[in-house]
């Protein structure tokens, strides 16, 4: 089972969509083991919006009601996070497993662990999700210096929205390749979706 996990250069970056559209376009299953607030769910967006029949949405291990910081969310439902019951809760797939992190690397998931810790443990390759806006060549670019101080594997960069032209940049200089670049959607629709993993199916298939 090959397993890439999202993670993005902060919150509101775009994980769930670029989620989506690979999941869509490899026909692979989702997985987002945490997930803090609850109302509207990611996995209830990504099962809304891939059309395939190959693709299973997994349900999370911690559903939090709290919009916040996971381990903040957690502590208010008396509730800590563990990454080993994440990693012993993998789902059991043959199918290519796409996992979605929640917010960026250096996220705290409780008083001593981040998610880069949870990547390491769950031994998937990382999808780097930058949006372009001013400030995401720093956030990018201290994504990738985590990255390569913990020795994380990455695939490379997608790039979610456009705004001049950093991503060229962000690839030279962070050393990781650009996989994609999605242009800004006016609509996250299933039939968007589907569009845009129609468009970039050879491509993630011959680059992942």
């Amino acid at each position: 089972m090959n397993r890439y996990f999202v993670t993005g250069i902060g919150t509101g970056i775009g994980k769930t969509i670029v989620s989506a559209i690979l999941a869509e376009a490899l026909e692979a299953d989702y997985w987002k083991p945490i997930q803090a607030g609850n109302k509207e769910t990611d996995s209830d967006y990504v099962h809304q919006v891939i059309g395939n029949n190959k693709s299973i949405v997994h349900p999370e291990l911690y559903s939090l009601d709290m919009a916040a910081s996971p381990h903040i969310a957690a502590r208010n439902q008396g509730i800590r996070i563990d990454i080993g019951s994440i990693e012993g809760s993998m789902p059991s797939t043959s199918n290519t497993l796409i996992i979605e992190g929640a917010g960026g690397l250096m996220v705290p998931l409780n008083e001593t662990q981040f998610v880069s810790d949870l990547c390491e443990a769950l031994k998937a390759t990382l999808i780097l999700v930058s949006r372009n806006y001013l400030g995401s060549i720093n956030h990018s670019l201290m994504t990738a210096m985590i990255c390569r101080q913990k020795n994380l594997p990455v695939a490379g960069w997608i790039f979610n929205d456009q705004y001049l032209q950093y991503e060229d940049e962000i690839v030279a200089w962070s050393g990781y390749p650009k996989l994609a670049s999605i242009p800004a959607l006016s609509a996250t629709n299933p039939l968007a979706v589907r569009s845009m993993a129609a468009t970039f199916r050879t491509q993630f298939n011959q680059l992942i």
